[in-house]
């Protein structure tokens, strides 16, 4: 079968090639994935660059979201069959044209999705739920700022928080990506490249945001601190800025706002019923269309780097997903 697969971690990427590799075979308590779409995600580009916290012994397949069909169940996999319909993932092998995933990974998948979609949707959805419905416990009529709004994750969140009620603030580098994201459904959008602190201060009535979801981290959340509302929660998703900030906790005591860590991931593993839990509620909002995740562009195996370029010259609105 065909497989992205690095050989060698490199900063330029040179390290990847599409290679001949032999089909996996499932172990016990695993399945076989025929892949339809696999989601593309920076973490799979930081990984082939080692500068991901999780580090796979080379070489090794790309890829952590699955959309695809059932092809073979291992041993002691009952609740699995042939022809079955799956998401999932793992933390790596999804660019393939097959895949090895663990049964208790997998969902099935959402019926108004194209698999394109269902491999957009499992990794953003899931940290946008955990974010704004365990950890921030988002409520109707509040405000909810939205950092790097035009990304997967931030799509997620757009979507996520105009479903539960809130007003939705949206913010980019990029005037043509807020168009877009206001056309999918925030209520405002703010281009950071100014700034952005006044205009959500006047937005929001001098009040600030009540929930900030940040993926960026950097300038942007040092920026954040100044227009969060008193009982707000500053939300820690990411650093694709590259530098990680740091907050004096006088300024969490004065205003009275909470900064909140989020790993979705990690959540579920920590707390395993309540991550079935969560991973049950986005399933049910997809099967009763009330979410609708964004893919930005299709793209074959053969043209990763193509990819790779749209997300590191962060030209995606949405998500990228491969097709093997």
């Amino acid at each position: 079968m065909k497989a992205l697969v690095c050989h060698q971690i490199t900063d330029d990427f040179s390290g990847l090639e599409v290679r001949d590799i032999p089909v996996p075979q499932p172990g016990e308590g695993e399945v076989l994935v025929r892949v339809k779409a696999a989601g593309v995600n920076f973490p799979d580009l930081l990984m082939s660059q080692g500068k991901y916290q999780f580090k796979p012994e080379l070489p090794f397949t790309l890829g952590m979201e699955v959309a695809g069909v059932i092809e073979a169940v291992g041993e002691g996999v009952a609740e699995w069959k042939p022809g079955d319909e799956v998401i999932g993932g793992n933390k790596t092998g999804a660019y393939a044209e097959y895949a090895v995933l663990p049964a208790a990974s997998l969902s099935p998948k959402p019926a108004p999705f194209s698999f394109a979609e269902a491999a957009a949707f499992p990794a953003a959805y899931i940290t946008a739920y955990v974010a704004l419905v365990v950890r921030a416990n988002l409520q109707p009529g509040e405000t909810l700022l939205v950092h790097g709004a035009s990304g997967g994750v931030g799509m997620a969140a757009v979507d996520v928080g105009k479903l539960l009620g809130a007003t939705v603030i949206a913010t980019s580098a990029s005037d043509a990506k807020l168009e877009k994201v206001l056309e999918y459904g925030a209520d405002y959008g703010i281009n950071v490249s100014q700034g952005f602190r006044d205009k959500v201060k006047s937005l929001t009535g001098g009040r600030g945001a009540d929930v900030i979801f940040d993926p960026v981290g950097g300038d942007v959340f040092d920026e954040s601190v100044r227009c969060i509302a008193f009982d707000g929660r500053l939300l820690v998703v990411g650093f694709t800025s590259g530098r990680i900030p740091e907050v004096k906790v006088n300024m969490p005591l004065i205003k009275g706002f909470s900064v909140v860590g989020v790993r979705a991931g990690e959540y579920g593993r920590q707390f395993p019923e309540r991550g079935r839990a969560n991973q049950a509620a986005i399933r049910k909002w997809a099967n009763e269309g009330k979410v609708h995740p964004h893919v930005f562009r299709e793209i074959a195996l053969e043209d990763w780097r193509e990819a790779w370029r749209l997300l590191t010259d962060r030209e995606v609105v949405g998500k990228v997903i491969i097709r093997p």
